[in-house]
């Protein structure tokens, strides 16, 4: 019969926890460690699948957004195209127009789209009010969130135009609309009061229909929508399948580098935490012998050490899940930002399973030597505890022997032997540090790269304008924020570019809609005039346009079209058909993927609309625009300072992610060296004491814990750096993919031989600063203590 008892196995599981007060804490700290990683990557995750689907739901994103002429269509007319068959939800009509603001600083604003509601909710675009509140008297404005900035916080003013008597709105809220139904909200007074003649009021609807999933379901709807009013009436419609597009691009490349990092911290806390626990319960086989001899039962034993390892791991991953929530937090406001979505929030499912699955692995890891332990008869019990195996590793202490190194060195690069099982779990732990800093150096120069290749109109010091952009095929399309600047003589233009001081270089482009072969429907293009060098995109593969002729596209473009560099293809600009060799392979995910470059001069009657500009080096790029845009004024041109290129909000977040699952995985391998190096020190502590006793100095002590380990880091870095590398050109592709494009070599060789050298000693790193705790207790233990130690 059993002497032990509840309250005894109770004591046995108290006693254990607080005696291994280093192990105890490891234990907790892995976990928790673990388990944050693996709740920051979930819910990023489930932030990136499908994003805009989320939000749209939520708000009850408009299928359609409607543009009526209020001229042609009374109100109520328009208000009963929303009783429609097909229609389940609409909100509308409201007034709309738009405005070219100036902000604080004089500077230019894209033209805005301003849609008066009275509210936010509604049945349709229930807008998120992020900040602030909404607009509910004359002088007052909420702007879209993309907006915010230190130019458009709240409380700050902006003119609606450049007139010397524009009205001054007030920035009183932020907002975002899913279904970037408009720029900028107002009261519907305070929109008719600032409608002109270049931005009349017209009347705007929201649409929810019972079936709106494909572009020919959408077309219908918009012809059913067109016969309900007089013809003319219906100016333009936006479809949500092109917001959604655009936003599942910008999401999809996050899922590969989610689902890397991801799978890296699963199987990293797999083998830390089995290994933590798993030694725990292993270095304790003859404290287990010892009760078995007093009474207690197999099952007893088994239970008093599963439940030692799950008292603080449970506090481990308590304390994991709200660290987890806790740094989710910020990831998940910049993922709101970059993907336009409403309010994001840890879902709950992963605050359950990912516990649940922690609890199971350290259960798991905690069972299989418990049950090996129970197993034992207690004589054996009580052998098997008391030291590693006698002559295991001894051929490694007499080959390390043999190194012209200190004895203390050897002895501590052959010890790693005695503990195969541990050994390899550590080198694992080392290895998975190694590679997620390998990859994550990688996916960060990287991802620098990719801003760096962005549009490279936005890095122009200066923009000027002189003509009108072209309209679509369905006409102009509400919300989308067009900047369509006033039409000026593009030669008076060029010649006062010429002439302006401090023009450094400059090209002129303009875009357009082409028809190629093979291609539905019109496809944008950019046409540029002169030398365009400087605003050549990255090439994948080919070469940038240098004369008429030539045309650049994108990968999207040769995967839909079937064509490769060197073929032809037809293009048609109006009535003007030109046959276009491609000569490159653009890094461009604009316009779905499908923009052309080519030279203006192979069509006579394109003109350029924009002239990029760059500036003298000791010219400032406001000072020269505002001179400029006061020259071209009288012509009916303009020109606007570009801000200085900033990484896209989807790099920036990328790499704040990042770093923070690096320095998490990072941590979890050094904890993971830092359990073994104890368990280790703690049964080597009376050989130490022997080794002290005979001469060895706190230094050499040190020595020996680190040496113990270094060989470790060496091989870990060896297997690491190479498993990184080839993670990144794994994981950057598939990115790539995702987004519909091939990348760049500036994006994918990122590596040089320098870092590749640094990475590889990362795992040195890892592993001696796992062991430099263990280490100092070793050399500060005095030698009788250590003696007197089993």
């Amino acid at each position: 019969m059993s002497r032990s008892g509840t309250g005894a196995l109770g004591r046995v599981v108290r006693s254990g926890v607080g005696r291994r007060r280093v192990q105890t804490v490891v234990i907790a700290v892995a976990t928790m460690m673990a388990v944050a990683s693996a709740v920051v990557a979930g819910s990023l995750m489930v932030a990136a699948n499908a994003p805009f689907d989320h939000a749209f739901a939520q708000q009850h994103g408009a299928h359609i957004t409607a543009q009526f002429d209020p001229a042609k269509a009374s109100t109520a007319r328009i208000e009963a195209t929303g009783r429609q068959d097909g229609v389940t939800a609409s909100e509308g009509p409201y007034p709309l127009t738009t405005i070219r603001p100036v902000a604080p600083d004089g500077g230019h604003v894209p033209t805005l789209t301003l849609a008066g509601r009275s509210a936010p909710h509604g049945a349709v675009d229930d807008l998120d009010l992020k900040s602030g509140r909404w607009a509910a008297k004359p002088g007052e404005i909420v702007l879209d969130e993309s907006f915010a900035g230190p130019a458009f916080e709240l409380g700050s003013t902006l003119r609606t135009s450049d007139a010397a008597d524009a009205e001054t709105l007030t920035v009183v809220g932020l907002a975002v609309s899913v279904s970037k139904t408009a720029d900028a909200w107002a009261t519907p007074a305070q929109v008719r009061e600032l409608a002109s003649d270049d931005g009349p009021v017209t009347s705007q609807m929201l649409y929810r229909f019972d079936s709106a999933g494909t572009k020919e379901q959408i077309a219908d709807a918009r012809k059913k929508l067109a016969a309900a009013v007089p013809s003319g009436a219906l100016l333009g419609t936006q479809s949500y399948l092109d917001t959604k597009r655009a936003a599942d691009q910008g999401a999809a490349p996050t899922i590969p580098f989610l689902i890397a990092f991801g799978v890296l911290g699963i199987a990293m806390s797999v083998i830390i935490v089995g290994s933590v626990i798993s030694g725990a319960v292993g270095t304790s086989l003859r404290r287990i012998g010892i009760l078995k001899a007093i009474g207690f039962t197999p099952r007893e034993v088994v239970r008093a050490y599963v439940a030692q390892a799950l008292i603080p791991a449970g506090v481990g991953i308590a304390l994991g899940v709200v660290l987890g929530n806790l740094l989710a937090v910020p990831l998940l406001a910049d993922t709101e930002e970059v993907y336009g979505t409403a309010s994001l929030s840890v879902a709950w499912w992963v605050d359950v399973v990912v516990p649940a699955a922690a609890l199971l692995v350290v259960g798991v890891a905690a069972l299989v030597p418990a049950l090996r332990a129970g197993r034992l008869r207690t004589v054996e019990a009580i052998a098997v505890g008391r030291a590693p195996r006698t002559g295991r590793g001894q051929w490694a202490h007499r080959a390390a022997g043999r190194l012209p190194l200190p004895r203390a060195v050897t002895y501590g690069l052959a010890s790693p032997f005695a503990h195969p099982v541990r050994t390899f779990a550590m080198l694992l732990a080392v290895a998975f540090g190694t590679v997620a800093a390998t990859f994550a150096v990688g996916l960060t120069a990287s991802l620098d790269a990719v801003g760096a290749a962005q549009d490279p109109e936005e890095r122009a010091a200066v923009t000027v304008f002189s003509g009108g952009q072209s309209a679509g095929p369905e006409g102009p399309r509400p919300g989308t924020g067009d900047t369509s600047p006033p039409a000026a003589d593009p030669a008076k233009v060029r010649a006062a570019v010429e002439a302006q001081a401090g023009t450094a270089s400059y090209y002129g482009m303009t875009e357009t809609e082409v028809t190629v072969g093979g291609i539905s429907g019109p496809v944008r293009a950019s046409l540029y005039e002169g030398d365009p060098a400087s605003g050549g995109y990255e090439m994948i593969a080919g070469r940038w346009i240098t004369g008429a002729g030539q045309l650049v596209v994108s990968t999207r473009f040769l995967e839909r079209t079937g064509t490769e560099i060197g073929d032809t293809v037809r293009v048609a600009l109006g009535k003007e058909t030109r046959t276009l060799r491609i000569v490159g392979e653009a890094f461009d995910t604009s316009d779905d993927g499908l923009h052309l470059h080519t030279d203006l001069a192979g069509f006579a009657t394109a003109e350029p609309q924009t002239f990029l500009v760059e500036v003298d080096a000791d010219i400032s790029p406001a000072a020269y625009a505002k001179k400029l845009a006061a020259m071209l004024e009288p012509l009916g041109g303009d020109a606007m300072a570009n801000p200085p290129s900033e990484q896209e909000g989807t790099v920036l977040v990328l790499n704040a992610m990042a770093v923070l699952l690096t320095l998490m995985l990072v941590s979890v391998a050094g904890l993971g060296v830092l359990n073994s190096v104890v368990l280790d020190t703690r049964e080597r502590v009376h050989d130490i004491g022997v080794c002290k006793a005979l001469g060895m100095s706190p230094r050499q002590t040190v020595s020996l814990v680190l040496a113990s380990v270094a060989g470790i880091g060496v091989v870990g870095g060896l297997v690491g750096v190479p498993a990184g590398f080839a993670l990144h050109g794994f994981v950057l592709p598939v990115m790539g993919r995702a987004a519909g494009t091939g990348l760049p070599p500036s994006v994918l060789d990122v590596y040089e031989t320098s870092h590749l050298v640094l990475l590889g000693l990362a795992g040195v790193v890892i592993a001696l600063l796992g062991a430099l705790l263990p280490a100092t207790w070793a050399a500060r233990t005095r030698t009788a203590t250590a003696l007197r130690t089993e």
